[in-house]
């Protein structure tokens, strides 16, 4: 599919300028109805004020005529795009065969050929040893039924997740969710680069992170007794694009396993190829014991599963249940989604295409200072906006490794012992001086994208992440065409708060 030059708000090719001004009309009309009838807990419509009647592939059409290249998809639900024909056509063979729609949670054939289509795809381990629940159809669903699981299976009721996570908007999903109000939830240090909450970034972060989660679980006064679950996200997405290093996913593991914490993988926004794997655990190679599934196994309908090791089946009939966990439509064009992923070797594709996003982004952050990190994997990408004049977090503060030469070995600060045994104790570690965030530019970095006709989201832990989730079905030249709009954007911003090039103040 090829990208057209129309620009937003320039209706597509024929219509007349009445039928244009019609389209306007409508447009307006629809967006002013829904401000005065729809719940002020609206988002995306807040951010994107469009009204899309058309899509295919990247391409957004509004009723205004505007067109857009998407890279939302749906918070990463649509794998192959808007209306993929592999998609329509899943669909309607089970509306013309005359097929149940709703089915409870009965055996059909189309829910055979989903489950088996998905037990293809899981990572070695577990596939053998599996069982799949339907949930309800959104994975914070599927969040909740997991923790039920885990807690019935241990018989113990706490949980381990970390900060700058997201699992969902019900109660128990949003206590394991970084910005939950009422924790019950014991929090752990999530590993970063950019804002390392030590301070250091890289693998000693990573460490740092790993001894002290190791030492929050073995440390009998810590408050934290032995949990039912771990649950955490290979890539962070709606805590800033965020991915996990694979040594520390590993570490992860190890810990868990010695102690007996089913370890819960949330692999919603990351699953079906998104980040250049099937699923985003098989980077570093583990096998969890909880999978949590949805947006793109749905093939851009509502689902989600569970699918957890056998042994963790204790649940009785009906100790979790929910009306619509038989979404016959969703099960067929999931099992097409991943089916096309699988056979065209998408993932592969996501991998290759993301990392050179990623080096022209990274690029870009060298142009602009007011980028502050650029980061991601396969297509999911985030580019942080900071204060390009303003001083780093650290700076100030009484404290650094820089007041004693600017590095310091992991021996130093976390002893010895640790699993990267002695060549570990020369792992140099420098602290880092972030700017502060700027939520402020990631706005208008996202109004000025939408006015060039690219839809972007923002994200992270003060909404300062212009986030990319384009489809696994975009072409080069698509590609090429969001990171020139993105960048003509950014350039835009960057002139209208004053900064030039070098991020200097423009007097």
């Amino acid at each position: 599919m090829a990208v057209t030059d129309t620009a937003p708000g320039e209706a597509t090719a024929g219509p007349a300028a009445a039928r244009a001004s019609q389209g306007r009309s409508a447009h307006e009309g629809i967006l002013r109805r829904q401000s005065a009838r729809e719940s002020a807990a609206r988002t995306y419509a807040r951010a994107l004020p469009i009204v899309p009647v058309r899509a295919r592939g990247l391409t957004i059409e509004g009723a205004d005529g505007s067109r857009y290249l998407d890279c939302l998809s749906g918070a990463g639900t649509l794998a192959l795009g808007h209306n993929h024909p592999v998609v329509l056509e899943a669909i309607r063979k089970v509306l013309d065969s005359g097929a149940p729609l709703h089915v409870l949670d009965l055996a059909t054939p189309v829910k055979d050929a989903f489950i088996t289509e998905l037990f293809r795809t899981l990572p070695p381990g577990l596939a053998d040893h599996a069982r799949v629940q339907f949930c309800g159809p959104a994975g914070t669903d599927a969040v909740e039924a997991a923790f039920k699981l885990v807690r019935a299976a241990t018989g113990r009721t706490g949980l381990l997740a970390f900060t700058g996570a997201y699992h969902g908007m019900t109660s128990g999903a949003l206590e394991a969710s970084g910005d939950a109000l009422d924790v019950r939830v014991a929090r752990l240090p999530y590993p970063q680069d950019y804002r390392c909450p030590f301070g250091v970034g890289g693998p000693l972060g990573a460490e740092l992170a790993a001894r002290w989660t190791q030492s929050v679980l073995d440390d009998p006064k810590s408050g934290v007794p032995l949990p039912a679950g771990m649950i955490l996200e290979p890539v962070q997405g709606e805590g800033g694009v965020l991915p996990a290093p694979d040594e520390w996913m590993r570490r992860m593991r190890r810990i868990t396993a010695a102690r007996s914490i089913p370890l819960i993988a949330d692999e919603v926004q990351t699953g079906v190829g998104r980040t250049g794997a099937f699923w985003a655990v098989e980077h570093s190679g583990i096998t969890p014991d909880v999978m949590v599934l949805s947006k793109a196994i749905g093939g851009s309908l509502p689902l989600a599963v569970v699918v957890y090791r056998d042994d963790l089946d204790v649940w009785e009939p009906g100790a979790h249940a929910g009306t619509f966990r038989g979404n016959q439509l969703a099960m067929a064009a999931g099992t097409a989604t991943m089916a096309y992923v699988r056979a065209n070797d998408l993932t592969a594709r996501a991998a290759t295409l993301g990392a050179r996003m990623l080096d022209q982004l990274r690029s870009l952050a060298r142009e602009f200072p007011v980028i502050g990190d650029v980061r991601g994997r396969g297509l999911m990408i985030g580019v942080e906006m900071v204060e390009a004049d303003g001083e780093s977090e650290r700076e100030g503060d009484g404290w650094g490794l820089g007041e004693v030469g600017g590095s310091v070995g992991l021996l130093d600060l976390v002893g010895p012992g640790g699993a990267g045994g002695a060549d570990a104790a020369v792992m140099p570690g420098v602290i880092s001086s972030p700017r502060p965030a700027s939520p402020e530019l990631a706005a208008a970095v996202q109004r000025e994208c939408l006015r060039r006709g690219l839809i972007v989201e923002l994200g992270g832990r003060h909404a300062s992440v212009v986030r990319l989730l384009p489809p696994l079905t975009i072409t080069d030249e698509q590609a090429t065409a969001v990171l020139d709009r993105l960048a003509d954007a950014v350039a835009a911003v960057a002139r209208g708060h004053g900064l030039g090039g070098d991020g200097q103040r423009q007097h």
